[in-house]
């Protein structure tokens, strides 16, 4: 018996559609036997186990072919009544239970929920044990329905089905003696490895197990007991298993053994069954410059019609017919191979499979099954769903499983098109692994894939081309060119080393040579398929498509280099083509959409003048082309192959629309100037594409808004180059976000489906101008602050880090920012985002934790003084436990968390350092700083360690000075300041030191001349640097260790002055040059560390003097009169060199 793929009713990797509504006749069919099977009870009578089976017939044999409309909770509580009734020592009915189960989840296209899915399970698993063998296919085949989708939920079973003796290894195993039972336990193995955007992925130890049998069962030869077409069969879920391991489970192919392993049976799979072609391949590829083995094995004679490399252009569409072996109720796992066929993407389709890991889909191209392969490799989000592999193309459904005409000899058609699919499977499992190496391991395997010019006399070696060329299937041939332009993607360095040479005296082939030869095969090669390609439409759209795009694509990269340049702003300036302003269907405006109908009072479209420019001249040409390509109606919308694709027919092809997105981002990120006058205009497109059900178009929708967001904000930075009159006016940004949070970017934000999409859009609504948020309806600030602190919560880990991280940018707001509920709200989602355990959403929530306590110490130098009443003090204790505890975590998140601390310990007030509790936290959150300081941690995460410090000494409230952990910061600090490789980091240790206001402050008489020695001999060492980049920070550094020594000469005390003498006596003139050109530096503009005015430079030392001059010493001591004559002798040479007049004293002192 011929076993049935669940997969087959599906794209690969995608999730079951929302059911479809039923027809009354086929609800009511299937309420009513659903009725009629609760009321049965358990009983092992001859009639109750007819009646069951009679109506296990008339469930199954419901027309559900139109899909379903039943809710999903309603079938699975069906099949779990149903597998209630039958024990499992009736095989005949655990057999048809099985089969209804595989028909249902199958044509209702439902994914059963965890409760019921383990009792299922539990049931199935127990039926594979417990029951005969001729029942397993059966069982697997409900196996297969009730796991796909669902792997994630599975875990409790994986040791039954997985483990050393588990079920699916068995009946996997090579030496099982059905075939059929050995195919379908693989292919629940491949459905178990599938995984859902959001949900965990397969556990590592298990993906492993998994690859293993997958790459056994590629290397092994067919056993004589398996037929042709089950051994494509069994080949096709094991190359689907291992591609969906690539791309939903991220495993990784880090063992040289593991890799070449794979490449050598992928290599062996693309040609499999090709007409005259049989190569045998070595166990292992191994990385090497020069073509590997692949030796060619004799082939059998064949059909004449089998051996025809390529089927003409203009044969006819074959009629198909329907074989006997077809099983009731399953679904086809083959297609035909006509050059017009095609099946649009699922609406279905995940964010992560349709952009990110679009491969593990393989799908038909939306501009015809054999359009060329669109470069698969450039940034996330480019929608793989239109790629030759990107759906089913090889597991499209049909309505029957041998739909095969006469005329292709039956049964030799069929294997023809197993074949071709298991070539394309192949070649889609080979563009997953490409994308999940580095590029330059792969460069070690350039030889095995790419053709090489042939020795004389030597047969051409086989490759990607061998397919290009060759195979029969114009997919196969188009999978095969999509392969090698990822090869080729990202390459150039690797062939920049190629060296054409005409030279053939010398005694070997150089590498660059070698290369050189590859690149002109692969060209001569790729002319000839050009030539040779018999399918119209194939080569129409390889031509028409990839152009355009490539056009596109050429376009982006050159506003997005260097952004902005003049010579590009002039170019976007120039007059429209003739051939664009002349299109009817290039320069038509949006109209405006209902969302953007209402506004405040007082706003709409037209007065936003500068918004949608409409006449004549057109302020940029480029952006009116892509917002034509992205929204408009194409041209030739009921032409060719894009006839039967419901999309094709309305819009360009999507990798079009998405690349003219692209496009309009990277225009808004560097000509914001220039896309402001088309805002309003691209807020129309943004809706548009979000209300579209390609989750890509949303994505890259949702990515122009978070552009056009960040191009306003930083219009309205202190340090903008924008003049006031040239920016857009708030009320005008005011509209444009009020119009977006009245359109479709809610329903974005609560998309839990597309959870990639769901995370760009809380980054699009963290990029909404701060002066024009507190200027929107209050409902819409409500719901922006709501939906983020609710999402919060969500399970995904890109969506929480994309909140944690909008959080941090609305506690900035300065709206929000003395609210105190909204910052305490605020705080309690950071610290639980804190407690993750993704390292992406700690490192985001650090990052908010650093701002929050930002918000903190602004909200101290506000006049009124409630905020730091009301702030709670039990969760700044818990607010100062989460920063200790995050200190310890990786860099990322380290780096914030000593930020976080700096401020919240100079945010305490004297009520909490009083209290006992805090006493301790305050301890132990120093002696984190402490720890960072003097690690060996990155140096940002030591810099923000010693600005953190310098922050805690900016507390009067704290015991500085006097308690036991004062000598331990300065000690770290001066180890820091004396030694430590990163400048800025040692300039931000000094700039620490230079903090305590009052000499009590630096403890004792030691410790104070510690930390004046220290910085004497930090400024001795300023030049002692052996890395060239540091040598541009010396100025900055000399200036803040002068700035240090003149702060502590003007706090020092009568006892604190012999020991400065002593230093001034053995390094005074190092001391007196340094200061001098700390003095004059200021005037010059040389030192970009400066932070004061020269007369604020020379009033510090003035401070100083006049401090010394103040300082009552005993008698006969010379350390006074020896300092004051230092600080004299440097303003004397100063005044010298300046040419100006210096009071060295007041009046009261001369």
């Amino acid at each position: 018996m011929a076993a049935v793929q669940v997969a087959a009713s599906l794209p690969c990797g995608q999730p079951r559609e929302a059911p479809r509504e039923l027809s009354p006749e086929q609800d009511d069919g299937f309420r009513r036997l659903s009725a009629r099977l609760r009321a049965l009870q358990p009983d092992d009578s001859t009639v109750s186990r007819m009646e069951i089976h009679l109506l296990f017939d008339q469930l199954i044999s419901e027309n559900y072919s139109e899909g379903g409309g039943v809710a999903p909770e309603d079938v699975s509580a069906l099949l779990v009544r149903a597998c209630q009734l039958v024990p499992l020592n009736q095989n005949h009915l655990v057999s048809k239970v099985c089969q209804l189960i595989h028909r249902l989840l199958n044509r209702l296209q439902v994914v059963v929920d965890e409760p019921n899915l383990d009792f299922l399970l539990t049931y199935t698993i127990s039926a594979l044990q417990q029951c005969s063998s001729w029942t397993h296919m059966e069982i697997l085949q409900a196996l297969a329905a009730l796991v796909y989708c669902n792997g994630s939920k599975c875990q409790k079973h994986l040791p039954d089905l997985l483990g050393k003796s588990g079920l699916l290894m068995k009946l996997s195993d090579l030496s099982h003696s059905d075939p059929e039972v050995r195919r379908a336990a693989v292919h629940c193995m491949a459905n178990l490895c599938l995984s859902v955007p959001g949900q965990p992925y397969l556990e590592e130890p298990y993906q492993h197990v998994c690859f293993q049998a997958f790459l056994t069962i590629l290397q092994s030869p067919k056993s004589s007991d398996m037929d042709d077409i089950t051994f494509c069969m069994l080949l096709q879920n094991a190359l689907k298993g291992i591609q969906s391991l690539l791309n939903g489970g991220k495993m990784r192919l880090t063992q040289t053994e593991h890799l070449g392993a794979l490449l050598a049976v992928l290599k062996k799979a693309m040609f499999h069954g090709l007409p005259g072609l049989n190569i045998e391949m070595p166990a292992v590829l191994y990385p090497t410059p020069l073509p590997q083995y692949d030796g060619r094995s004799p082939v059998k004679p064949q059909q004449p019609e089998s051996t025809t490399a390529r089927p003409s252009a203009n044969k006819k569409k074959k009629h198909k017919v329907k074989t006997k072996k077809t099983q009731q109720g399953e679904k086809a796992e083959e297609e035909e191979e006509e050059p017009c066929g095609e099946v649009e993407a699922a609406p279905g389709l995940s964010m992560d499979q349709a952009n990110v890991s679009g491969e593990s889909a393989w799908c038909s191209s939306p501009w015809g099954s054999q359009g060329l392969p669109v470069d698969g490799g450039r940034a996330a989000g480019r929608e793989q769903a239109s790629l030759p592999f990107a759906s089913s193309s090889w597991k499209r459904v049909s309505s029957s499983e041998s739909d095969y005409s006469d005329a292709e000899g039956g049964m030799q058609g069929k294997m023809r098109s197993y074949q071709a699919k298991v070539r394309q499977g192949a070649l889609a499992c080979f563009l997953s692994t490409i994308k999940s190496i580095e590029k330059k391991v792969l460069y070690g395997y350039w030889s095995a894939f790419v053709p090489d010019t042939p020795e004389l006399g030597s047969p051409q070696s086989v490759s990607l081309m061998t397919l290009t060329l060759k195979d029969p299937s114009p997919k196969t041939r188009a999978c095969a060119l999509q392969v090698l332009s990822a090869i080729l993607e990202g390459s150039k360095q690797f062939l920049s080393v190629a060296e054409d040479t005409s030279d053939h005296k010398r005694a070997f082939t150089p590498f660059s040579v070698t290369i050189a030869s590859s690149i002109r095969e692969l060209h001569r090669c790729l002319l000839l398929a050009l030539v040779a390609e018999s399918s119209s439409q194939t080569l129409t759209q390889i031509i028409k498509v990839n152009v355009r795009v490539s056009s596109l694509t050429l376009l982006g990269a050159i506003v997005s280099t260097h952004a902005p340049l003049p010579e590009v702003q002039l170019l976007l300036q120039q007059p429209c083509s003739s051939g664009l302003s002349s299109s009817s269907s290039a320069t038509p405006h949006l109209s405006t959409p209902d969302g953007w109908k209402t506004f405040p009072a007082g706003s709409s479209l037209e007065e936003a003048s500068l918004s949608s420019p409409k006449g004549s001249s057109e302020p940029c040409w480029l952006i009116r082309l892509c917002i034509s390509t992205v929204v408009l109606p194409k041209e030739d919308s009921c032409s060719g192959s894009d006839a039967g694709s419901a999309l094709g027919s309305t819009y360009e092809p999507s990798p079009m629309r998405l690349e003219a997105l692209q496009v309009l981002a990277h225009l808004a990120r560097g000509y914001f100037s220039t896309a402001q006058l088309y805002l309003m205009e691209l807020g129309e497109v943004i809706c548009k594409c979000m209300c579209e059900a390609n989750p890509s178009i949303q994505l890259h929708g949702v990515k122009l808004l978070e552009e056009l967001g960040a191009g306003l904000i930083q219009q309205y930075k202190p340090d903008s180059n924008t003049v006031p009159e040239q920016r857009v006016p708030v009320h005008l940004v005011v509209v444009f976000w009020t119009a977006m949070l009245s359109g479709p970017l809610p329903r974005a934000l609560q998309s839990a489906e597309h959870p990639t999409l769901q995370a760009s859009a809380c980054d699009a609504l963290s990029s909404i101008l701060p002066e024009a948020f507190s200027s929107l309806p209050n409902d819409k600030q409500i719901l922006c602050i709501t939906v983020l602190l609710g999402l919060n919560d969500s399970k995904n880990h890109l969506v929480k880090a994309a909140t944690s991280r909008a959080l941090g940018v609305y506690v900035l707001f300065p709206c929000l920012r003395q609210d105190v509920i909204f910052v305490a709200d605020t705080a309690n989602a950071i610290l639980m985002s804190l407690q993750d355990k993704s390292l992406n959403v700690r490192a985001k929530a650090a990052w908010s934790l650093g701002n929050l306590t930002d918000t903190l110490i602004v909200n101290m130098d506000t006049p009124d003084p409630s905020f730091q009443d009301e702030f709670s003090g039990l969760l700044l204790l818990k607010m100062l436990q989460c920063a200790i505890q995050a200190s310890t975590d990786k860099d990322k998140v380290k780096s914030n968390a000593v930020r976080a601390l700096g401020n919240l310990l100079h945010f305490l007030q004297p009520s909490h350092v009083e209290r006992p509790r805090f006493a301790e936290i305050i301890e132990e959150s120093i002696q984190a700083l402490i720890s960072t300081v003097i690690n060996e941690a990155a140096m940002k995460v030591r810099w923000n360690a010693c600005y953190a410090m310098g922050n805690v000494f900016k507390n009067p409230a704290l015991p500085l000075g006097t308690a036991p952990w004062t000598s331990q910061a300065y000690k770290a600090l001066t180890s820091v300041v004396m030694s430590c490789k990163n400048f800025k980091v040692r300039i931000r240790s000094a700039a620490a030191l230079s903090v305590p206001s009052k000499r009590g402050q630096y403890g004792s008489l030691e410790q104070f001349i510690q930390i004046w020695s220290a910085l004497v001999t930090a400024l001795q060492k300023s030049e002692d640097t052996t890395d060239f980049l540091e040598f541009k920070y010396c100025a900055s550094l000399r200036t803040h260790i002068c700035q240090a020594l003149l702060h502590l000469l003007s706090l020092a005390s009568a006892s604190d002055l012999p020991g400065i003498q002593e230093t001034l006596k053995l390094h005074g003139d190092m001391i007196r040059s340094y200061i001098l050109q700390f003095l004059k530096s200021g005037a010059e503009g040389d030192d970009p560390g400066a932070v004061h005015t020269p007369q604020e430079r020379v009033q510090m030392v003035r401070v100083a003097l006049k401090h010394i001059h103040r300082v009552q010493t005993l008698a006969g001591d010379t350390a006074r009169g020896a300092i004051m004559g230092f600080l004299e002798d440097i303003l004397t040479v100063h005044c010298d060199s300046s040419g100006g007049q210096v009071m060295l004293r007041g009046p009261s002192d001369q």
